[in-house]
């Protein structure tokens, strides 16, 4: 078996694509029809790893910290992005960042690269 993932998305016109068939490549058998899409199969490499050592921790956000060896807002900054993939969170606001974020978690994601300044300075000047 290819460990290949299926594209999630048409390459011609960006549309979400739809499992429609499945084989069995010991017997031959197909079926058809329109299966469910599984959310967890749009995720990429590093997506797929952050969530698996969030689940081996049993959701110990220092576990994950320390694995990825990054800062621990930066840990929960993937983590966050990761639910809002799943859909199980809201979407960061326009300036990339979690209307919860406190200014250390938006220093320390201008520091690790992942918030750009303008933004940051755009975010700060909204936080209490």
């Amino acid at each position: 078996m290819s460990g290949l993932r299926p594209p999630t998305d048409c390459p011609v016109c960006g549309d979400e694509l739809i499992t429609s068939r499945l084989g069995c490549p010991g017997c031959g058998t197909e079926l058809s029809g329109h299966f469910a899409r599984c959310a967890f199969c749009a995720l990429d490499a590093k997506e797929l790893e952050l969530l698996t050592v969030f689940l081996s921790s049993r959701g110990n956000m220092r576990e994950v910290e320390k694995h990825l060896g990054v800062s621990y807002p930066t840990a929960r900054s993937r983590f966050t992005d990761l639910l809002v993939k799943l859909g199980m969170a809201g979407e960061p606001d326009a300036a990339g960042a979690a209307a919860s974020d406190t200014r250390e978690q938006v220093l320390a994601q201008v520091a690790a690269g992942i918030l750009a300044p303008d933004k940051a300075a755009a975010l700060l000047a909204r936080l209490p």
